[in-house]
């Protein structure tokens, strides 16, 4: 037994680790598909591997219980919990990294050292709250600051990277908290073989948060200017589409060489990137920007967890993680690979990959407008909160601060900008709350092409006869082409009652990839065969997956098994098909192959 010297926690027992065997097939430089023999896990659940373990995925329960209840002293006092086999109750927040058992990481075939300058010795303290005296600190929308600003930012930056390296508030330290955090330097303490990771899960956004909070306090101080705020980069209005210009000029310290040389400055983001040529127009990239954002943080996100993403628990193994949250797959993932140089740099670097991405200033800028998103996510749409689980709000990371302390922060401590954190942004229009689809084929049109107006279910066998469908006992397959599938729906004909209590979702189950590689496909529902695949403008489109490269531990595998969830009620009744007893659902590759586990259909209810 140990104690650890981040959290105080005595722990010990036994740990778990699971193996999947790795397949390559290598379409797209970047992906590579997996082939397992490891039994499935729950839907909700990331099964990655980063050691070479094949003990029984059954003995995570008791793994996590015996550690959880020796560090009851630490966290017997959450007030919510598991619920363990013999009926025992514990909680299970993620307990902060233990800086001293921070790793090497890998990069391809190169290693990476990302760790923070830590001797064992360094005082560890609970993060407090800014004074509630402290005045507001007003992140501005990079398009529409003005000369002084830009000074402002560009001296603050300047003076971080003239710190020494080994400096915490170094621009290079600073970089590497995401390529610890991220690219599997840490472990949670008391679990050795349970990576700590802030991706594809609830911790994502309070772990951003927290750590631009810190970047931001350390400009202020270094240009003595405690209201200073970031900017944010305004990629979901259309006049912030293009990237902010003082981030272009070489000769600012904001600019970054190590960029996608084809999306410079005019080049409008485009949301629904893929390996394809793009020929649409300024105004048919604006319209597909805004539906994917009203599919992202209207229509599909309803309930917290699919804006968030699911739970990740304390032991949940080495990335055994929850599926990712809409904005967390787009437009965060793909702005990070869109920015990346896929021509020039082996991994994507510097915004493609997660172990460089915070060397390009800009990742703040794009990292603030995400967070912007939790901010507004609570207002676009009903009976929208944060997630109140204490596990969530128990679990923690630590950071340095403007004054080199090290804190501990708990996710409790970030949930309201404003009051909590002495920042907000600046208000801008939000064309994309009120942007509508189009559906491709109304239920009329359907009906009437096979002569069955009155048909429940004419949309659903139009499609059948014009589609070639895939069994579902054709599953687990490679998604190397576009395929559709016949889903029964267990609830059908709701109430509007029962809709606003459970969200009903598209499940893609056991999607197994290389976390090392881009990887993206499209889901839609009910898409008709004739034409293109459905886009972010047409009203089957369900939403879509996106991987932004990150590896593990240096010398461990980067193989992955996750899922897909994807709110459906507004679609269905927007189609017209909620009386229907099946859908169709057409998974579509983007980028790279995967292999899917199988499609089904769920409810969510929170």
């Amino acid at each position: 037994m140990s104690v650890s010297p981040v959290t105080g926690a005595i722990f010990g027992g036994p740990h778990y680790s699971l193996s999947p065997s790795l397949h390559v097939n290598p379409k797209f430089p970047q992906l590579s598909a997996f082939r397992s023999k490891t039994r499935p896990l729950r839907v909700t659940k990331i099964s990655c591997t980063a050691s070479k373990g094949n003990q029984d995925d059954e003995k995570v329960p008791t793994s996590r219980r015996d550690l959880l209840i020796g560090m009851g002293g630490l966290y017997g006092a959450v007030g919510s919990s598991s619920l363990s086999s013999d009926g025992a109750v514990y909680a299970a927040p993620v307990p902060p990294p233990d800086l001293t058992k921070c790793t090497v990481t890998s990069v391809g075939p190169e290693s990476v050292q990302c760790c923070p300058p830590f001797n064992g010795q360094n005082k560890i303290t609970d993060f407090k709250l800014p004074s509630s005296r402290e005045q507001v600190r007003i992140r501005p929308a990079a398009h529409l600051v003005n000369k002084s600003y830009i000074q402002k930012y560009e001296r603050a930056i300047q003076l971080m990277k003239s710190l020494p390296d080994d400096d915490p508030r170094s621009f290079k330290q600073q970089a590497n908290i995401h390529c610890a955090y991220c690219n599997g330097a840490y472990i949670q303490t008391g679990f050795p073989d349970a990576r700590f990771e802030v991706h594809s899960s609830w911790l994502f956004f309070p772990f951003h948060r927290f750590y631009l909070h810190f970047f931001e306090r350390i400009l202020g101080k270094l240009i003595g200017d405690p209201t200073f705020a970031l900017p944010y980069w305004n990629w979901d209005n259309p006049p912030g589409m293009s990237i902010p210009s003082f981030f272009m000029n070489p000769n600012s310290p904001l600019h970054d060489p190590i960029r996608n040389p084809d999306h410079q400055e005019s080049v409008l983001l485009d949301m629904d990137w893929s390996d394809e040529v793009d020929s649409s127009s300024p105004e048919e990239q604006y319209k597909t920007n805004l539906s994917l954002m009203h599919t992202q943080m209207v229509t599909g996100a309803s309930k917290a967890s699919l804006f968030f993403g699911s739970a990740l628990k304390a032991g949940d193994n080495v990335t055994q993680m929850s599926s990712q949250g809409t904005i967390e797959a787009t437009p965060h993932g793909i702005v990070h690979v869109w920015m990346g140089d896929w021509t020039n740099q082996p991994n994507g670097e510097n915004m493609g990959t997660l172990y460089s991405a915070a060397r390009d200033p800009i990742f703040y800028s794009h990292h603030a407008n995400v967070d912007r998103m939790w901010n507004l996510w609570k207002t676009v749409g009903p009976n929208r909160k944060d997630i109140s689980d204490p596990d969530w709000l128990e679990s923690a990371f630590v950071f340095y601060d403007e004054d080199k302390n090290l804190v501990r922060c708990k996710i409790k401590d970030c949930i309201d900008s404003r009051k909590q954190l002495k920042y907000d942004y600046q208000q801008v229009p939000i064309p994309w709350q009120k942007t509508t689809t189009t559906p491709k084929a109304t239920r009329k049109t359907v009906a009437s092409a096979f002569g069955a107006e009155k048909s429940a279910n004419a949309a659903g066998h139009r499609l059948r006869k014009k589609r070639e469908l895939t069994p579902i006992s054709a599953f687990p397959l490679v998604l190397n082409k576009s395929i559709s599938v016949m889903v029964p729906r267990p609830k059908k004909s709701r109430n509007a009652s029962e809709k606003k209590d459970e969200e009903e979702v598209v499940v893609v189950e056991g999607i197994e990839l290389d976390l090392g590689k881009v990887v993206k496909f499209d889901v839609a529902v009910n898409d008709e065969d004739d034409g293109p695949p459905a886009g972010p403008q047409d009203t089957e489109f369900a939403g879509t997956f996106v991987n932004v490269p990150h590896k593990k531990k240096s010398g461990g595998a980067s193989t992955c098994k996750t899922s897909l969830r994807l709110g459906i009620t507004s679609l269905l009744d927007d189609l017209d098909v909620d009386g229907d007893d099946t859908i169709i659902v057409t998974l579509t590759p983007k980028v790279g192959e995967v292999k899917i586990g199988g499609v089904k259909i769920d409810y969510i209810t929170e």
